[in-house]
Order: structure tokens, then sequence, then C-alpha cells
């Protein structure tokens, strides 16, 4: 399916990673995996396909979510793609906001709130940017 969404899952764990792109797939979304911002942004800029969203962990390794997203948000052709920081930092909330993300969820992640989430954050940046599907 073409008009399927498009998620990027950022993530250095390769369980969880799998873990979600089985669960997302599950749920109708084409999804793309990374171990770390640096395959992240290769991803991005191969342009294979633009994500409607990002799933971002923080802590990795080579180069982390804070850094990846910094340099996402300084490249214009991938700025305003929303990312959703997942990460187990007590201090997650505070960096979600710091990085201008568009949902934060602490883990271990719960399912129901991370597939209920998802459609709000694409629908609404869909809607700021006057987009339709």
């Amino acid at each position: 399916m073409a008009d399927r969404r498009h998620i990027l899952v950022v993530e250095d764990d390769p369980d969880l990673r799998d873990t979600l792109t089985e669960v997302l797939e599950a749920a109708g979304y084409s999804v793309a995996g990374a171990r770390d911002g640096l395959e992240a942004l290769s991803e991005l800029r191969s342009r294979s396909r633009r994500p409607d969203l990002i799933l971002l962990d923080l802590q990795m390794p080579n180069m982390g979510g804070a850094a990846f997203r910094t340099a996402q948000m300084e490249a214009p052709d991938i700025a305003d793609i929303p990312v959703a920081i997942l990460t187990a930092d007590s201090r997650g909330g505070e960096q979600a906001a710091s990085l201008n993300s568009a949902a934060f969820m602490r883990k271990p992640l719960k399912l129901p709130q991370l597939l209920s989430m998802i459609p709000r954050v694409i629908e609404r940046h869909a809607a700021a940017h006057g987009e339709s599907r």
C-alpha cells in the first residue's frame, strides 16, 4: 500500500527496534529502522521514503538522539519531520521539550499508549502543515 504512513525507528537496542517494527507493521505502518543517529541521518538522506514520524531513542552510541535531533533541525529538507522521544532517562521530558519534540514517552514503553500517540502526532503535524491523505 503506497499510502501507508511511514515511521523511522531510531533505537540502538536491536530487540526493541525489531519489536517496535513488528508491532508498527502489524498496525498498518511501513517502518524503517536505524541503530543510531548517524544511520538515521543516512536513511533520511537516501530519500528511500520520507517518514511521517521519527521515534527516537536519546541514549545511543556513535550519535545519540539529542545530536541527531540537532542535526535534523539544522537541515531544512528534514527539519519539519515530527519526532517522538522514547527514553528511559528520568530527565527525558525536559530533554524532549528542549529538543522541540512532538511527543515523549518513557521506557519501558506501553504499546497501547504508543499506538494511540502515533496517529495523533502524525495527524496534528499534517493539519499544521496543510497536508492530507
